[in-house]
């Protein structure tokens, strides 16, 4: 059975930091692109970080690029994305996915497999 589970979600304050991660089992996670994205009542899915297929070769989000990194861990199947400095403005559910595409990009519409999403709420 595919499956991409994320987890690590949470309420945190302004400054702290998360872990998230997603994992996938029923397939290798390294023949795919991975991205993180995330979504706020009333608005649309943003893509906010992606790792390219078979490297370590990353995209980020401008508001998230200095904040934010992912990561591939082959051994574990799993790609993670560290959060720091969390801002209000972080609130929001946060999904994994793949993409079968070469490139990394931050347009969900190239995504064939999504997980649930884990919440992440960053409030003082």
């Amino acid at each position: 059975q595919l499956q991409l589970v994320e987890s690590g979600g949470g309420l945190v304050r302004p400054g702290e930091s998360l872990t998230l991660s997603c994992e996938a089992t029923g397939f290798t996670l390294t023949y795919y692109s991975v991205g993180w994205f995330r979504r706020t009542a009333g608005k649309e899915r943003e893509g906010i970080s992606c790792v390219k297929l078979s490297s370590h070769e990353t995209t980020y989000l401008d508001s998230v690029k200095d904040r934010f990194s992912i990561s591939r861990d082959v051994a574990r199947n799993t790609v993670y994305l560290q959060m720091d400095n969390l801002k209000p403005e972080d609130t929001a559910v946060y999904y994994c996915a793949r993409s079968p595409k070469f490139s990394c990009e931050l347009d969900p519409q190239g995504y064939d497999f999504w997980g649930q999403g884990t919440q992440v709420t960053v409030s003082s």
